[in-house]
């Protein structure tokens, strides 16, 4: 089994081939990156990751066979591949800038990724990310099943981190859904919310909980705020659990930026919903029961997403 990390040698692709390769269930792994210059001097960031991962190998016990390249031939064959690339968005930089550089960006990727593995399953983690996930399913030419976006299981992984803290209880035992778009559009739903299948409305404060939910919108940002930079541990390792769900038929049940023909009155956009991951990629759009409220801030949300694609179907047609 074959995957590919393209972005690895940025943190967060790093990340993604390094929790796949601990987890030992791929033969390999390939890096993907651009070289680097710097004045008459070339780096190979991927190709340097690569190897120092791989020299844990014998430390950390594992088989899987973690590669760098620039070359995407060396990718041929891969069953799922994770595109990581992208630039931040940097002072000065208005939203069309960064939608129009980073969907090049992933459009050229998916093209290549395709070309070298026709069968391959995509999962995107680049951002905008709901935008992104589109880019890469139209340049891709894929099944809609086989292109997905990452970003419901970081958001849950906060959600969950935060209760467990709260709480003062093991992550473990907490279960928790988030739908919607990535970020401050993100629906909350505390109502499928439990902790060892106790409802947590039972055992937390309506305003607590509403604290906790506002953190989670902006969880990306106090990363920020604090590092400078952008969050690569839980990013990294959602990404990884997709993957392994994927490539071991998991059937596990997460919420992915997934794309919608009809499901939840939604119909040709890329958004965040419950879905069953395993062999072939999205084997099923899970659709829960939603109440009055919940309904109106999917609607908002979906509002929020399909304007984001709207302009940046604009930019790329310019």
């Amino acid at each position: 089994m074959k995957v590919t990390v393209v972005g690895a040698g940025g943190n967060v692709g790093a990340t993604v081939a390094y929790t796949i390769a601990e987890r030992d269930f791929a033969k390999e792994v390939i890096m993907v990156d651009l070289e680097r210059k710097e004045g008459d001097k070339t780096f190979y960031p991927s190709k340097g990751r690569g190897l120092d991962q791989w020299q844990t190998a014998p430390i950390m016990n594992f088989d899987t066979r973690l590669v760098g390249t620039v070359d995407y031939e060396r990718t041929k064959g891969s069953d799922v591949c994770v595109i990581t690339a992208g630039v931040p968005r940097k002072p000065g930089m208005s939203r069309d800038d960064l939608l129009g550089i980073n969907g090049n960006i992933v459009k050229s990727v998916s093209e290549e990724l395709v070309k070298h593995s026709p069968d391959t399953i995509i999962i995107v983690v680049s951002n905008p990310l709901d935008v992104m996930t589109y880019a890469a399913h139209a340049a891709s030419g894929l099944d809609s099943k086989k292109v997905m976006g990452m970003a419901g299981i970081l958001d849950t992984a906060r959600y969950r981190a935060f209760l467990a803290e709260e709480l003062d209880i093991s992550p473990k035992d907490i279960q928790a859904l988030l739908m919607g778009g990535h970020g401050d559009t993100m629906v909350p739903l505390p109502r499928y919310t439990t902790v060892a299948g106790i409802p947590v409305t039972q055992l937390i404060s309506e305003e607590r909980l509403n604290a906790i939910i506002d953190r989670t919108k902006s969880g990306g940002g106090e990363i920020v705020g604090l590092m400078g930079t952008s969050a690569w541990y839980a990013p990294g390792a959602a990404a990884a659990q997709m993957v392994e769900a994927i490539m071991l038929d998991q059937n596990r049940i997460f919420p992915c930026c997934a794309f919608l023909n009809g499901e939840y009155g939604i119909n040709d956009l890329f958004i965040g919903v419950p879905v069953k991951l395993g062999h072939g990629g999205i084997k099923e759009i899970i659709e829960v029961e939603l109440d009055e409220s919940e309904t109106e801030l999917l609607r908002s949300s979906e509002k929020a997403v399909r304007s984001t694609v709207d302009d940046f179907k604009k930019l790329m047609d310019k």
